[in-house]
């Protein structure tokens, strides 16, 4: 990962951005001490887990789902569904 110095970071700020924001993140330091990480904000965490899934088979859509409430439906505006 990039370190840049801050007097560096103020003159290249666009530069770096777009580096950032393609998936290249740096750290700004102040006399050689790490202040910032600078990341896109879509790119996950190192430690970030996915959690896409994580209910798969613990839940269930009743067979008439698409059904539910038709009558109450029909009786509040007087069609048919």
């Amino acid at each position: 990962m990039q370190t840049v110095n801050i007097h560096e970071a103020k003159t290249h700020l666009s530069r770096l951005v777009e580096l950032a924001a393609k998936g290249e993140p740096f750290v700004i330091a102040k006399a050689g001490r790490p202040l910032v990480k600078v990341m896109a904000l879509s790119a996950p965490e190192a430690d970030q887990v996915r959690r896409l899934g994580f209910m798969a088979g613990q839940l269930a859509v009743p067979e008439d789902f698409d059904r539910m409430g038709q009558g109450d439906i029909e009786a509040l505006f007087g069609g048919s569904a």
